[in-house]
């Protein structure tokens, strides 16, 4: 049975919103359901949030909740008729004293006034995710006065990055703190922090997740040039997080087109190194909002991301609004299942030649290597309490599936998002220590994943409700009498 290894987010929105879409996205391959919080009510959160849970356990699925903060995004106001056309050589000024609904063809309001403090002349601002440029000639005491060097149709409440990053506006907003309160009372698995700048950003969101009693993961979205202007700086916005999303809207906006792909290589690899998840996002099958088949182009996104070991690829728009969300996903599915069969999939170098710290750590990167080292090994089983063990194996390219078995539902639902691993309900405790291992076997054999005669390995620890506990492994023969 082949079961692909990359993971999809979905995000759910007005396409996508019916108990009956939902569960097509799961039977499609969505592993992880993305609500995003700068569309739609709390109330149509909790109830998207109780579809997902309520559709995959009717399916025996084990599917993700992650809540996507909004975020300072800064955007000007509203123009009097909607929008202008701005060309080439325009005056054009952004005003924080001019009437935020009466934009014209010579000004619009502004709702961070900040921005007037944190230009400079000769500065290149990004309206609508770049579509506009704007070069600033002067900065007054409530204005920033510019030139269009790109122009096009402008219209309400487009987004304004500058060239280089820059902006001083704080990663978490007061409705962000509110959107937290609603993921630890979802219990959501994932929370996605937009616009960090660095790691204080990921400690503060930390620390109000803690406050509200919340166990998720925070995956810190890199769509700031500032987090990728040199090496320190990522890896410690990445050490600060549980996983990283390249969101290549704002980030190829502030770094430039031509900048994006090498730095999305270099957050994957990075990420991967430090042990965190990575997933990649924006735009990956635009088309796909109006079309049901994807572009060549599309196909060989994803299937590059897919190369280069991401734990996730993303859908937003496409499921989200567009017209055929069910064949988004489906057509992800297909083409990272495509890309996995190349053999750089099954190599890996990781760690090779450096020392472990945690003795879970170690039995992890072991069972992994001794897998796709020895010839007959069908899969690799982890019994786990937090999730960590099947998190270090799934860092290792390998052609073999990971099947987490736990009795804890959070960590299965962590685990849905985890590059090749497969999450299995299973309660060891239920049963007497010398039938665990049969147990554990019997459950995939009945599933369908392994076969009499295949050869699996097996982790876990000698007390089966311990965090950190993985100190064994073991290889054992299907259809034999275990212990």
């Amino acid at each position: 049975m082949t079961l692909r290894r990359t993971k999809i987010v979905a995000t759910l929105g007005p396409a996508s919103s019916t108990a009956e879409c939902i569960g097509a996205l799961i039977d499609a391959g969505m592993n992880v359901a993305r609500l995003n919080f700068s569309h739609g009510t709390a109330n149509e959160h909790r109830e998207r949030a109780r579809l997902v849970r309520e559709m995959a356990q009717a399916k025996g699925k084990h599917v993700a909740l992650m809540g996507d903060l909004q975020g300072p995004k800064i955007r000007i106001a509203r123009f009097s008729e909607g929008g202008v056309t701005l060309e080439r050589g325009d005056n054009f000024r952004l005003s924080t004293s001019h009437p935020l609904d009466e934009g014209n063809q010579d000004v619009v309001g502004i709702d961070y006034p900040a921005l007037v403090g944190d230009c400079r002349a000769g500065d290149e601002l990004l309206l609508d995710d770049g579509r506009i440029v704007l070069r600033v000639d002067s900065v007054g005491r409530d204005e920033v006065r510019c030139t269009v060097t790109a122009g096009g149709y402008l219209s309400n409440h487009k987004g304004i990055n500058r060239r280089g990053g820059g902006l001083s506006a704080a990663a978490l907003t007061d409705k962000d703190r509110m959107d937290i309160s609603l993921a630890a009372e979802l219990e959501m698995e994932y929370v996605a922090v937009s616009f960090p700048r660095d790691a204080a950003d990921m400690h503060l969101a930390r620390k109000l997740l803690e406050d509200n009693a919340s166990q998720a993961w925070l995956i810190a979205k890199i769509e700031r040039a500032e987090a990728v202007a040199d090496e320190a700086a990522l890896d410690g916005l990445i050490e600060a997080s549980d996983g990283v999303m390249v969101a290549r809207g704002d980030l190829g906006v502030e770094i430039g087109d031509a900048e994006l792909v090498g730095i999305q290589k270099l957050i994957i690899s990075r990420a991967r190194r430090q042990n965190k998840l990575v997933i990649t996002a924006t735009q990956m099958m635009e088309s796909m909002i109006n079309s049901p088949l994807p572009t060549r182009a599309e196909v060989s996104d994803v299937a590059n991301a897919a190369l280069d070991n991401t734990d996730a690829v993303m859908l937003s728009g496409e499921s989200a609004a567009g017209k055929y969300p069910i064949e988004a996903v489906q057509a992800m599915a297909r083409v990272c299942v495509g890309a996995e069969k190349h053999p750089t999939s099954t190599r890996s170098g990781h760690r090779l030649h450096q020392t472990f710290e945690r003795f879970d750590e170690t039995v992890a990167l072991a069972a992994m290597y001794a897998a796709n080292h020895l010839p007959g090994v069908a899969a690799v089983i982890t019994l786990t309490e937090s999730g960590y063990t099947p998190l270090i194996m799934s860092r290792i390219r390998s052609h073999l599936p990971i099947f987490a078995l736990s009795p804890n539902t959070p960590t299965l639902g962590k685990v849905a998002l985890f590059r090749g691993v497969q999450a299995i309900h299973f309660n060891p405790t239920d049963m007497p220590s010398t039938d665990v291992n049969q147990q554990a076997v019997n459950r995939l054999l009945e599933l369908g994943y392994v076969m009499d005669g295949d050869w699996v390995i097996l982790t876990k620890g000698d007390v089966y409700n311990s965090r950190g506990g993985t100190n064994s492994m073991k290889l054992l023969k299907v259809g034999e009498r275990l212990v």
